[in-house]
């Protein structure tokens, strides 16, 4: 059951943090739940006012990279039991990749590299470490799973070979512009931007390409602490101190069909805060009234 179904709209699809409902054949209304997700699965209990973090977050930034490339963002007007953490959006025939850039070598792209020193098929120098920065940025795309199943990190010419030339270079183009772009800003609050990604989706009407869904959320996106990482720590401000219980601590093998176990109330808050501080410090502007009520 969708959770915002007293809406009373078409459900068009209910993702494990996303739910879009139908309001004419151009328009939809994407709502950011409070799931959280980890590895896939969704988790319990939910983290109180996280969707309007990741709503407001990605309208701000909508805004920062409208000169690169238009969005799907129609309006912010959206029915009260959804305040703040919707949008009237654009419908798009999306395109089936996670368009994924990184900056820095972490998460899977490290456990890749102590492999096969590259990353989806791209060759990486020797020496690097968890957390190095990449001599350049990298694009890594990943193919999107079904429901249920894992995304699947695939190289560039695997991805022509699924969207054809022209698209795949487009979104290669894109993505690399939107994260130099927004690696920027980030560093200038404080705050390295060490990978992310990106979806796109085609305008039925005439074939442009628009970004779609959420962009450089924590959800979506690894945020360091600069000067944290200066001195060789990652403090993150995004879900990874939550994988980190989950993988380390919380005694759940993610191998087997087991549900995870629910997430202690100290993981909760501490998550909880990390969003907000990722909003305050990349926005200049502080949710903390509307994060958990």
């Amino acid at each position: 059951m969708p959770q915002y179904a007293e809406l009373g709209l078409p459900l068009l699809h209910a993702g494990k943090v996303r739910e879009l409902y139908e309001l004419d054949e151009r328009r939809a209304l994407m709502v950011a739940t409070d799931n959280i997700s980890a590895y896939d699965v969704v988790l319990s209990p939910r983290i109180l006012g996280k969707g309007i973090v990741l709503t407001q977050l990605s309208i701000w930034w909508f805004e920062q990279l409208s000169g690169i490339v238009g969005n799907h963002m129609l309006s912010t007007q959206v029915p009260a039991l959804v305040a703040g953490r919707a949008l009237e959006v654009e419908r798009l025939d999306m395109v089936p990749i996670e368009a994924v850039v990184r900056g820095y070598l972490t998460g899977s792209g490290w456990a890749e590299y102590q492999q096969t020193r590259s990353v989806t098929g791209i060759t990486l120098p020797e020496g690097l470490h968890d957390g190095s920065r990449l001599p350049e940025p990298v694009f890594t795309p990943a193919r999107k799973a079904v429901a249920g199943a894992h995304d699947e990190n695939i190289t560039y010419r695997e991805m022509v070979e699924m969207v054809g030339d022209r698209l795949a270079e487009s979104i290669r183009d894109l993505s690399l512009a939107l994260y130099h772009r927004a690696e920027q800003i980030a560093r200038e609050r404080g705050i390295i931007l060490a990978d992310t990604k990106f979806e796109f989706g085609v305008r039925p009407t005439d074939g442009t390409v628009i970004l779609g869904d959420e962009v450089l959320t924590p959800d979506s996106s690894r945020f360091w602490d600069i000067a944290d990482w200066e001195q060789g720590r990652l403090h993150s401000y995004d879900k990874q101190y939550l994988r980190d219980w989950l993988v380390n601590d919380s005694g759940w093998d993610r191998s087997s069909d087991a549900p995870p176990p629910p997430l202690p109330a100290e993981i909760v808050e501490v998550t909880r805060a990390r969003y907000a501080e990722a909003f305050r410090t990349l926005t200049g502007t502080d949710l903390e009234g509307k994060i958990g009520s």
